[in-house]
């Protein structure tokens, strides 16, 4: 029996709208946080930063996204700004998990800096479960735009990779079908 490989079995996400309070307080919060950004870090670049929204501040960043969805797609749906006006405002938490990528590191590739970052929105998702709460990863069509990088006043070496919801789930998440492990495993053999 494992139990770290129990949970990893058992771990799953809980949608944003399923999330509500109580949210992580400060000391746990700081935990989560901590246990986040012990990752794998070739050359110790620490190449990710995270950025901690909470009550009315995650409602200002989605209307400020919303006024920007509303100005670069004019053809925009009604709809479809408000989904971003609203889109913080279920879990108690969000963090934004920032890749800070040198592209032309002498040792280090980009690609291993941008799988570090990963790696800490995947600790803070399994964190954030094994203590109790529940998360979701989320991404979106703010992840990619330059204009919605600098509301959070991101570098031009910097691009959020994910938004962390967090908070107490309110139902049971539900499960969902996962691979079959003999449909993605293949042995090399020389």
């Amino acid at each position: 029996m494992n139990p770290v490989l129990d949970f990893l079995r058992a771990r799953h996400s809980t949608p944003t709208m399923q999330l509500g309070e109580p949210a992580p307080d400060r000391a746990q919060l700081r935990q989560l946080l901590e246990a986040a950004i012990r990752v794998p870090d070739h050359g110790k670049l620490a190449p990710w930063r995270l950025i901690v929204m909470q009550g009315a501040d995650k409602a200002a960043y989605g209307e400020r996204l919303a006024q920007l969805r509303a100005l670069v797609d004019p053809r925009a749906a009604p709809k479809q700004v408000d989904k971003d006006r609203q889109r913080f405002n279920a879990a108690p938490v969000v963090v934004a998990v920032v890749a800070r990528i040198e592209e032309n590191h002498p040792k280090i590739p980009a690609q291993e800096q941008l799988l570090s970052a990963g790696c800490v929105a995947c600790n803070l998702l399994i964190g954030s479960q094994s203590s109790g709460f529940g998360a979701q990863w989320l991404t979106g069509w703010s992840c990619y735009d330059r204009e919605a990088a600098k509301l959070l006043g991101l570098a031009d070496n910097e691009r959020t990779i994910a938004y962390i919801h967090i908070g107490t789930p309110r139902e049971h998440a539900p499960e969902r079908e996962r691979p079959v492990l003999e449909e993605v495993i293949s042995e090399w053999k020389a």
